[in-house]
């Protein structure tokens, strides 16, 4: 909250001096100064971020919904705006409102990136975490304790797991965790670990609910519950009460309606204009191959789009000329152990195309398959026809969506990724997609650029 004043308070700031200059006007037909206006703005604004949900725990430094709110926030507070002209007839400068509230909401947004960001370094040097105790089946506690392993900047850190076994302990991504109970034992076990919450990971476990969310309520612990259709939990998850029951309805993903004619506004428009602009870069990257390793600028490749059509896609050459023909002699080297061949020290990578794949440089002439519409901004990696062959048959929703220039895989290691983590990556933003997580996507790759994890 102090942040988001903050915010508001420079942008009150910038709105007056670009609109007022160092005078001190009045509201027009009052004596009433545009300082109260902006006394009186910073509560309001505090208040439409509340109404909009923007201080729930619950979406606090994670994912694309608290972003999203705060954009709410903005619409909320130019409704509150126009009540006032209309209906209280307090007319405030266009341009001073036309500045303010755009730069209050960007500014509110950055304020909460840089808070995010800040959160996540101390919850990676274990502040502000919950310490939760996992309850089920092994299997069960293993999948979903791997799920938390992995995001562990949502700050849950894992302390023990109640299950019925003789084992002392479990490994979730070799990281040894304590059975310090059995299922029956789960209150008993909370005091002993010292844990603030219970995740019940196997919704058929033998245990009464109601009876066991008391237990844990007195314990001052909250409880979790991880659904069965965890992968598409979210934005298609709504519940419906039927004949008194809260059943889960999940909805089907759709790209449909103006949302998607926006993101393919944007994609052509960002091809377009990052061609013109990265023209020069272009040309002397190109100059660069040349000189280092005889041979075509530009490597193409046939790959598969949106439902399966396949397309070609650009980019620059990094490997030697016969780079295809070598792959079946390295295949025993292959590090993701799934569908992908990726190999950290691949020696048919030239000495420029090393550094082009450094900060990802080599995919800039991507740009034209967005300009053409085969390839979208942000999306799923683009597979070999090969890969598809090798697919799962719920691995084929990737195909839903067209292909990406970045994407979750980008920003969350790359090739460090195995081929297990990249498609729950992809099948997660098939299912969960929306403008605002495209938007934290492209905000991210600055930075996965920049740092070059996970390219090689």
């Amino acid at each position: 909250m102090v942040i988001d004043l903050a915010a508001v308070a420079t942008a009150l700031l910038i709105a007056h001096l670009l609109r007022f200059g160092f005078s001190s006007p009045t509201l027009k037909g009052t004596d009433v100064p545009y300082v109260v206006v902006a006394a009186l703005a910073v509560p309001v604004w505090i208040g439409v971020l509340a109404l909009a949900g923007c201080y729930d725990r619950r979406i606090l430094g994670v994912g694309s919904e608290e972003y999203h709110r705060v954009l709410n926030g903005g619409v909320h507070f130019l409704a509150v705006v126009a009540v006032l002209h209309f209906l209280g007839s307090v007319v405030i400068a266009r341009g001073f409102v036309g500045v303010l509230i755009p730069v209050a909401v960007v500014l509110t947004l950055l304020a909460r990136y840089w808070l995010r960001s800040w959160l996540y370094r101390r919850r990676r040097a274990g502040h502000y975490v919950h310490r939760t105790v996992l309850v089920g089946s092994p299997t069960t506690v293993v999948d979903v304790g791997e799920h938390l392993v992995r995001s562990g900047w949502q700050g849950f850190t894992i302390v023990g797991a109640c299950v019925d076994t003789e084992e002392r302990q479990l490994h979730v991504y070799e990281q040894p965790v304590p059975v310090v109970g059995g299922i029956d034992d789960i209150a008993a076990a909370l005091a002993r670990c010292g844990a603030d919450s219970v995740a019940i990971t196997d919704e058929s476990l033998p245990v009464d609910l109601p009876t066991l969310a008391e237990a844990v309520d007195r314990a001052g612990a909250s409880l979790l519950v991880a659904p069965a259709i965890a992968d598409v939990a979210g934005p298609r998850t709504v519940v419906q009460p039927v004949a008194g029951l809260p059943l889960l309805h999940v909805k089907q993903p759709a790209f449909a309606g103006p949302q998607r004619l926006v993101k393919a506004v944007i994609d052509r428009s960002v091809g377009a204009l990052g061609l013109m602009l990265l023209m020069p870069v272009i040309v002397g990257v190109a100059v660069a191959i040349k000189i280092d390793d005889p041979g075509p600028v530009f490597f193409k490749q046939v790959r598969v789009g949106r439902d399966g059509r396949r397309f070609t896609m650009v980019k620059f050459r990094t490997m030697v000329v016969d780079a295809e023909k070598l792959l079946a002699h390295l295949e025993e080297h292959n590090e993701t152990g799934g569908v992908l061949f990726k190999m950290r020290e691949d020696p048919r990578i030239t000495r420029v195309g090393r550094r082009l794949r450094r900060y990802s440089v080599d995919e800039i002439p991507q740009l034209w398959n967005l300009l053409k519409g085969e390839m979208s901004l942000v999306g799923p990696r683009p597979p070999l026809p090969s890969e598809v062959e090798l697919y799962e048959h719920h691995v084929n929703r990737r195909l839903m969506v067209k292909p990406g220039l970045t994407g979750l895989w980008q920003v969350s290691g790359r090739s460090d990724l195995s081929w297990d983590e990249a498609v729950r990556l992809d099948l997660y933003y098939v299912d969960h997609w929306s403008p605002t997580m495209d938007v934290m996507i492209v905000l991210k790759t600055f930075s996965a650029v920049t740092r070059a994890a996970g390219a090689y």
